[in-house]
């Protein structure tokens, strides 16, 4: 192979890798366990719940805090890193999951927004979340432009919850 054709099948693979921007040591260690914490005890951090879902490999239980996003009177969730752990198990699990509060549980089917729809969602949730998230959006913000928004969409899944 030339260099040329490696280049460009690497390019491709990496075009149709999942995106997927993987959290700090901070995040990880401190920020996260941290959030689950609040909402554990109850409290909630600008409407923040914990994301209870299974590992699709290991069967296990798993807590990701989240940010659901009310938006024309639907429920949200935004995967602002792209393709997680947590959005893989709720796809392998048919979208079923748990959002919890406190000792409120509420048990969810989460639906894949398609792509070509994400555009008001995800302008909302950076309308109300772009101080926490903003950087894993490759710079486009709520004052960007549809087609900026467009350019993004498939890079970040977005559920409606029911």
């Amino acid at each position: 192979m030339t260099t040329e054709t490696l280049l460009t099948t690497s390019a491709s693979a990496a075009a149709t890798e999942p995106h997927y921007k993987q959290p700090d040591w901070f995040t990880r260690h401190i920020g996260n366990p941290f959030l689950n914490l609040l909402n554990r005890l109850g409290i909630s951090v600008w409407g923040s719940r914990t994301l209870e879902h299974v590992g699709r490999t290991s069967g296990e239980i798993y807590r990701t805090p989240v940010n659901p996003l009310m938006y024309d009177a639907r429920q949200y969730l935004v995967a602002p890193r792209g393709e997680t752990q947590w959005v893989r198990n709720v796809k392998a699990a048919d979208g079923k999951l748990v959002l919890i509060l406190g000792r409120r549980r509420l048990e969810r089917i989460a639906t894949e927004v398609p792509v070509a729809e994400r555009t008001p969602i995800l302008r909302a949730y950076l309308e109300r979340w772009k101080f926490e998230v903003g950087m894993f959006f490759d710079g486009v913000g709520p004052e960007s432009t549809d087609a900026e928004f467009e350019s993004i969409a498939a890079k970040h899944p977005v559920f409606m919850l029911s």
